[in-house]
């Protein structure tokens, strides 16, 4: 059984940073492209970075050069650094896990999700 299990979210002051933590059980992340997606009350999912399984690294456009996705494989872990924060940033983010080592900015592109970690950023 897959499990994913993010951490890290909380209230920050526009313009701090915050790291998000998604750790995996049931999987090897290494083996698969990860990928963090946000929804905002009342809007869809979207696509906010991804990593392949190869390491390659893909954003969004809104948190290009403010974002940075990495994994570790030691500890099965994919992070979303988010430094420069917005009040639009505010947001749910879940992490997720795609069927193949190729990331997809589409959400249907992943089989597994965590439960999600409220990242909330005032003004």
């Amino acid at each position: 059984q897959v499990r994913l299990v993010e951490s890290g979210g909380g209230l920050v002051q526009a313009g701090g940073s915050l790291r998000l933590s998604c750790a995996a059980s049931g999987r090897t992340l290494s083996n698969y492209a990860s990928g963090w997606f946000s929804q905002a009350p009342g809007k869809e999912r979207e696509f906010v970075a991804a990593i392949s399984r190869s390491g390659s690294t893909y954003y969004a456009d809104s948190v290009k050069g403010r974002f940075t996705i990495s994994r570790e494989n030691a500890k099965n872990t994919v992070y979303l650094q988010m430094n420069s924060l917005k009040s639009e940033d505010r947001a749910v983010y879940y992490c997720a896990t795609g069927a193949t080592g190729i990331p997809g900015l589409n959400p249907y592109s992943y089989d597994y999700w965590g439960q999600g970690t409220q990242v909330t950023v005032s003004s």
